[in-house]
């Protein structure tokens, strides 16, 4: 069986002769570009290995082509502002994409907005979904990282606006770069930031794991898919690794890096705007203002590979190249729908369309036996209060019988959930 084979997809933000090329990253041919437009930072991604996408700079709609056909643009998808960054999820499910201030998710399989996000208080630079799909992670000029669970986004009840699971603001200046690791909900995040900080956090938690400060800003950010180092694209041009593994933090758990020459990637001349791992850690892809894409071993920290572009790169990653990308033959399994601007909710239910979302989110907690066991003899205390200050005759004596019949009722509820509560402890035990 053959390996995977392994493309460097980028973009630049002239378009002279192309919008997205693909260079094979071994042997450095160029193997496919993609025209009509440009393409702006963080908005470049494959949609399910079927298509492609990127939004265009300083316009309000993101660019799709078809992964085979490279020819022209095949379909606009119009958002109602600037789009500032976008990402899909690794299923295909879902896209996510910033506009000013709001994050607005999709389901792909109907182009419906699940969705609109508007918790951060300035734009939104960067979004990343987990590698399952189940959260995504976003970034903004306040300096705010926000975890969110999807289930809890694509909530039914609209009087209730979606929360985000973590808040991380341990930055003090705009979020430049995101990258979200393996293992789902149990992922780590990288953050970079203008105040020359790269910060490492636990979605699980919203812990934080690690703060490295660098003596330049950075730009970028990614980790290798085993999670050993940290590769950091500064705004002078170099690249500057972080071992995970070797260094010892201190107590407030932070780190110093200087650009060390034995921990730096030096060879572009401008800032570096992406950065992405190969697959199996040996190899770096950066890209730059100063137009071009390099490839780096990373043991060695050299230069293997160096693609020229017309133009500041605005996106470079690595990527498994889909199957049907160089079939001419094929066609998508699922056509692409027209993406709608407007919620579900907004059309009064007159599409007539049933969707079923999640939201537990907004269902109250079930409530712990101890809690129930207070409400109850609350309830007995206020039942035997009345007794003893009922109404005497007849109207008295069928009051009391009221309330014996109640404290009959209260008595086996409690009854029922003590027997309930001790099989569950016999069972764990």
């Amino acid at each position: 069986m053959a390996a995977p084979l392994e493309v460097v997809v980028s973009s630049d933000a002239s378009s002279q002769l192309w919008n997205v090329s693909v260079f094979d990253v071994h042997s450095g041919s160029s193997l496919l570009s993609y025209r009509g437009g440009n393409s702006s930072a963080r908005t470049l991604c494959l949609l399910n290995g079927q298509y492609l996408l990127s939004a265009q700079l300083a316009k309000n709609f993101i660019n799709v082509w078809e992964i085979h056909r490279k020819e022209q643009l095949q379909q606009k998808i119009v958002c109602p502002g600037v789009v500032t960054c976008i990402s899909a999820s690794a299923d295909g499910v879902f896209l996510a994409a910033g506009v000013a201030e709001a994050i607005y998710l999709w389901e792909v399989s109907t182009g419906k907005l699940l969705s609109v996000v508007t918790r951060h208080y300035q734009d939104v630079t960067c979004v990343k979904f987990t590698d399952d799909g189940s959260h995504f992670v976003s970034g903004g000029k306040d300096s705010v990282v926000l975890v969110w669970s999807v289930s809890s986004v694509i909530q039914v009840d609209l009087s209730h606006a979606p929360e985000p699971r973590h808040i991380l603001a341990h930055h003090t200046l705009p979020i430049t770069d995101l990258h979200c690791g393996m293992m789902g909900a149990q992922a780590r995040v990288a953050s970079a930031s203008l105040d020359q900080t790269v910060k490492l956090w636990e979605v699980s938690s919203g812990e934080l794991l690690l703060s490295v400060l660098f003596d330049v800003e950075i730009m970028s950010v990614t980790l290798d898919p085993c999670e050993h180092f940290l590769f950091c694209g500064g705004s002078d041009g170099n690249i500057l690794q972080v071992s995970l593994c070797n260094q010892v933090a201190a107590a407030d758990k932070s780190l110093q890096c200087d650009a060390d020459s034995k921990w730096t990637f030096k060879g572009h001349r401008k800032m570096v705007t992406c950065l992405s791992a190969s697959m199996d850690g040996t190899l770096l892809v950066s890209g730059s203002h100063d137009e071009t894409v390099r490839v780096w071993d990373v043991q060695s920290k050299q230069c293997v590979r160096c693609f020229a572009h017309k133009g500041p790169v605005t996106n470079a990653t690595i990527a498994v190249a889909p199957a049907n990308m160089f079939l001419p033959d094929s066609r998508p399994s699922v056509p692409l729908p027209r993406f709608s601007r407007h919620q579900l909710e907004s059309d009064g239910g007159q599409s007539g369309d049933v969707c079923v979302r999640l939201g537990l989110h907004v269902q109250e907690e079930e409530p712990a036996y101890l809690q129930k066991a207070h409400r109850l003899t609350s309830l007995l205390n206020r039942v035997s209060d009345k007794l003893l200050l009922g109404d005497g005759g007849d109207n008295g004596k069928a009051r009391v019988a009221e309330l014996e019949e109640e404290v009959q009722t209260l008595k086996k509820v409690n009854k029922d959930l003590y027997d309930f509560s001790s099989q569950l402890l016999t069972k764990a035990t």
